[in-house]
């Protein structure tokens, strides 16, 4: 018997906040700047300093925890994780242990799975405040490792799942979604590759039926949707090849190398007790006040879930087109633009064709919406030229293409591409019956077999109608008339 295999993800994710300062000092934050030019003596912990808390990170955090339904915690603690690494001088990261400033709430996100959609939530244990690490660099030293302290004390925010995720499809549906969220809100860049945004990865596997968790592995650092699919799957694979030639999984953090398509070792993995957390003592608790909260509440924007409802709600969107459509700030907004100018009729149809066109285009052409070359008032004009007739829906797909690839500034710019290329569906009743008799004549077994009872013969002929009319004729009239002149 073959044994069967479930696999358990839990993830864990650093977003660096968007503050102008470090989490502890009034050190800069901004990427790329010369090496260790931005390192004071607070973030080295040097003698006779002390740090002090930066409430706009704290702001940011209440603001996660408030989007996510969790509890802001009224006093969290900030602790001393010590361990040794040449990129952490002082010896200790300041973090946050058995009291976090946010606890619990859930992130919903939609996981595709046998060619369907279904939305998942996923808990969260906690987010937790604390400083980043400074940077080893090895690329232009020679046999050598050189150090950069600029990150270090930069604010993040360790945001940490249950181990709830079944599969490397869930994990990178949850980070695109956790992704999009902290981006809405405007507490994170989200830029992963300059480290804004990073994810680990907690993976075991355990047979089908068993309570007990496998022993994991932790994947760190991976900077892509793309690297982090790959890598989970690697390793669920390696574990289970391992456990089934008879070896043991071992608790380890390791690296993922996407030229060879592997993770490999990189350190043991470490408990809570190896580094031995206690209070930092420069640091007095963090209270958060229940009017302070209702503050931070007061300045955030609408959020997913509010968004999705009032989209059921005000345009009679399915359930499902309000999730896929609250993914994203700049789609949810470049939608309600389009409904704006189109009129809340459209609503439906806006949806459809930003969840299919627009979606696939973006993904094909590697375009963020915030880039789109077509704009909201465009796709409005559109899909009215749809609603009045003038084109059918599979000539808009060319139209839109053609509105893609030559982009202008003029509002019509739909009916330019329709007028330019003739697209403009026959909808005249002589004009299709005569069309419609040509396909009879020149298909008289498809006809007799329609008239015979096979129904599949009726499609047959309503292709070759659609075809000699260049799928220009309006199909709702080519079926009525089809049918009519069969039944005659």
């Amino acid at each position: 018997m073959i044994m069967q295999w479930e696999v358990v993800i839990g993830f864990e994710t650093h977003a660096q906040l968007k503050t102008n300062s470090k989490i502890f000092s009034g050190s800069s934050i901004q990427f790329g700047a010369e090496p260790n030019t931005q390192a004071s003596p607070v973030d080295l912990a040097l003698p006779g300093v002390l740090p002090v808390m930066n409430k706009g990170a704290v702001e940011k955090a209440i603001q996660f925890g408030l989007a996510v339904g969790a509890v802001v915690a009224p006093e969290s603690i900030f602790a001393r994780k010590n361990y040794f690494y040449p990129d952490l001088p002082k010896g200790y990261q300041i973090s946050q242990f058995e009291i976090p400033v946010v606890q619990g709430g859930s992130v919903s996100c939609v996981v595709e799975k046998d060619g369907k959609s279904e939305v998942k939530v996923i808990q969260l244990t906690r987010a937790h405040l604390e400083e980043d690490a400074g940077k080893s660099l090895h690329e232009d030293y020679q046999g050598m490792t050189g150090i950069d302290l600029n990150r270090a004390g930069t604010p993040l925010l360790e945001i940490v799942t249950e181990p709830v995720m079944r599969s490397a499809a869930e994990a990178v549906a949850y980070a695109k979604a956790l992704h999009s969220l902290v981006m809405w809100l405007d507490i994170c860049d989200g830029n992963m590759q300059e480290g804004s945004f990073r994810c680990d990865a907690n993976v075991s596997v355990r047979p089908v039926g068993q309570k007990e968790f496998g022993t994991r592995c932790e994947i760190k650092n991976l900077n892509s949707f793309r690297f982090l699919e790959e890598a989970i799957n690697i390793e669920v694979r390696r574990q289970i090849e391992l456990i089934e030639d008879g070896g043991t999984v071992v608790q380890e953090t390791r690296l993922y190398d996407p030229d060879r398509k592997e993770t490999r070792s990189m350190r043991s993995k470490e408990d809570s007790q190896d580094y031995r957390y206690f209070p930092d003592p420069d640091l007095p608790p963090l209270k958060i006040s229940r009017e302070w909260v209702e503050q931070v509440r007061a300045t955030m924007p609408e959020l997913p879930s509010a968004m999705r409802q009032r989209f059921i709600e005000q345009f009679g969107l399915p359930e499902y087109d309000a999730t896929i459509l609250t993914q994203s700030k700049g789609i949810a907004t470049y939608f309600e633009a389009i409904v704006q100018a189109a009129g809340v009729a459209q609503a439906k149809p806006a949806a459809n064709l930003m969840m299919g066109d627009v979606a696939s285009t973006l993904n094909r052409e590697g375009v963020e919406i915030s880039a789109i070359p077509v704009s909201a008032a465009q796709l409005a004009v559109l899909l009215q030229r749809i609603a009045d007739g003038t084109i059918s829906n599979k000539i808009a797909k060319e139209v839109f293409a053609a509105m893609w690839q030559a982009p202008s500034a003029d509002v019509n710019l739909a009916d330019q591409v329709i007028e330019a290329k003739g697209l403009k569906q026959i909808s005249d009743v002589g004009a299709l019956e005569k069309i419609i008799d040509e396909v009879m004549a020149a298909n008289q077994q498809s006809v007799d077999e329609y008239r015979a009872g096979k129904e599949k013969a009726f499609n047959s002929l309503v292709g070759q109608a659609m075809k000699a009319t260049k799928g220009k004729g309006n199909p709702a009239q080519v079926n009525e008339l089809l049918k009519k002149k069969l039944a005659g």
